[in-house]
């Protein structure tokens, strides 16, 4: 036992005098340098793009939020948040998936297929339990053209195509080339270069996925970053975060002009750095409606050597239509020098049927980056433009008729009539003592905001009291509305019912406290967002109770 241990301190003093040779010195000190270097960028950074006011908040919300998780282990602090969130929980489920007495539900296959008669019985049952009217024109988005002809036309483009699958183009060559013609279509819209490129999608979502995932891997290949980040304003689309998260890609958020509801592009200045992969502004963004500041993103994208992407979902079949129609509209396409990649939904103003998008990019080198490639699998040499290897070809052709059936005339008058009908909205709120626009929307959506002591839920549940459906915001409180061609027509009819709305939470503030409301004040008085975030799931587990 004392050889054993006689040889242990030798040896520990072997490795002692071992790490205080000159060497080891010199690479311990080198190491503590990189470390400190590393951490001091770090924090320099974190102030230029925070300040140090902004980074002290944030460290404060973050000890704040560690203090909450470390309480909620507690196991009675942990069990009584559990059981209001189950009690909340059950009311969203109740809500979203009612049982009702008497109401059949279908959990097992059926030992004998329906007949047709039977499958139209039970779907005219399904059909019917829509409690909205959305052909009345009170809805926010969800439906933007609602004319029965073109409905009819693309469901026989459908039926037509049914079957069909582009991942087989030799089985089913219209399919491959009406997609081609529908990509090609876009990209003249958005006056793309000939060097570039595109590829149609499932829909906005998926088309920023996309973009984020060819920057991250073209920056890797390129630059060899392999701790990307990406630079992006706080109204950008929640996109942004999915991408973050199934890519790996840090999101670093820059704030809003509270004036214009622009992207500051002075933060986004600060915020880039020498991981960041790309740059993303609105054309326009969902919250507000309004334009960010695209030219002035692009050059600083180009002057770093990085993407640009324009998130045009919302805004594709109108932007692009903006001048034609008469109305200004500020340069956000490829003619912009600096951007490289731009998304269009096509279900959207596009009018084609849910299940489209577009996502194009300046050279069709940087497209293949997107490309998912799989060489040497053991099912054959393997390619996929997007994340679906197969995909509907049923909606490729109903996408194309769409956009064959309204041509570039249909889409100049429908840009016309629903900016129009915005605008009359926005000059409406603004004649409302209490109301406000926020920033300045050019296109067909906007939001407004109401100030104290009404209160902007309290607001939107009186505007739904009248049968509206507008969309609540929050940071700051405000209602969204997308205009579409079923809005067109209703804009007096919505500064009426706003104006009553109004006049109604003045007259009674305990309104302040109920529906949405109470809601939005709740949340925003609680530091810790995952209460929040498990509320939210809940929502999504309800709507799967079958």
């Amino acid at each position: 036992m004392a050889n054993v241990q006689s040889r242990l301190v030798l040896s520990w003093l072997v490795v002692q005098q071992w790490l205080q040779t000159p060497r080891i010195e010199l690479a311990k000190n080198v190491l503590f340098i990189i470390v400190v270097y590393r951490l001091l960028s770090r924090f320099l950074y974190l102030v230029r793009l925070r300040g140090p006011v902004g980074l002290l908040v944030e460290w404060k919300q973050s000890i704040i939020r560690i203090l909450l998780n470390r309480a909620k282990q507690l196991p009675g602090v942990r069990n009584k948040i559990q059981s209001e969130l189950d009690k909340v929980i059950k009311k969203i489920q109740d809500d979203v998936a009612p049982v009702r007495p008497g109401e059949t539900r279908y959990l097992q296959l059926p030992k004998q297929g329906f007949t047709a008669e039977q499958i139209h019985a039970e779907l005219e049952k399904y059909h019917g339990m829509a409690k909205v009217d959305w052909k009345d024109g009170r809805i926010s988005g969800a439906v933007y053209h609602g004319n029965e002809a073109l409905s009819n036309l693309c469901v026989d483009a459908y039926r037509l195509f049914s079957v069909s699958n582009p991942l087989h183009p030799e089985v089913f060559p219209g399919v491959r080339k009406m997609e081609a013609e529908a990509v090609a279509m876009v990209l003249d819209m958005y006056h793309a270069p000939p060097s570039a490129g595109g590829v149609m999608t499932s829909g906005g979502t998926e088309s920023l996925l996309m973009a984020c995932k060819a920057y991250r891997d073209w920056a890797r290949h390129t630059k060899g970053i392999t701790e990307p980040e990406m630079v992006v304003p706080v109204s950008i689309h929640a996109a942004f975060d999915k991408a973050a998260g199934y890519f790996g890609i840090r999101m670093v958020q820059v704030p809003v002009n509270q004036t214009t509801f622009q992207v500051d592009v002075d933060a986004v200045r600060r915020a880039i750095n020498r991981n960041t992969i790309m740059l993303a502004g609105s054309a326009p963004n969902f919250p507000y409606g309004t334009v960010d500041d695209i030219a002035a993103l692009a050059r600083l994208a180009k002057r770093h050597g990085i993407g640009m992407h324009v998130d045009c979902c919302l805004g594709g079949f109108i932007a692009p239509f903006m001048e034609k129609a008469g109305f200004h509209m500020p340069p956000f396409d490829f003619r912009v020098e600096g951007v490289t990649s731009i998304s269009c939904d096509t279900h959207k103003y596009g009018f084609a049927p849910k299940g489209t998008s577009v996502i194009m990019y300046r050279s069709k080198q940087l497209r293949s980056h997107q490309y998912t490639v799989t060489p040497a699998w053991t099912g054959g040499v393997y390619a996929s433009p997007s994340v679906a290897g197969s995909r509907p070809g049923a909606l490729i052709a109903a996408c194309w008729t769409a956009l064959m059936s309204m041509g570039e005339a249909g889409y100049v008058e429908t840009t016309r009539a629903i900016v129009e009908c915005a605008r009359r909205i926005a000059n409406g709120i603004d004649r409302i003592d209490g109301l406000r626009v926020l920033g300045r929307p050019i296109m067909t959506a906007l939001a407004f905001a109401a100030d104290a002591p009404l209160n902007v839920h309290a607001i939107n549940d009186a505007m739904s009291r009248r049968g509206w459906h507008l969309s609540s915001l929050q940071h700051p409180d405000a209602v969204h509305i997308s205009c579409t061609l079923l809005t067109v027509g209703r804009a007096d009819d919505l500064c009426r019912d706003l104006q009553a709305a109004v006049d109604e939470v003045r007259a009674d503030p305990s309104l302040n406290e109920k529906g949405q409301a109470a809601i939005y004040g709740m949340a925003a008085t609680i530091p810790d967002k995952s209460i929040i975030g498990e509320v939210a799931k809940g929502f999504v587990d309800a709507l799967y109770i079958a």
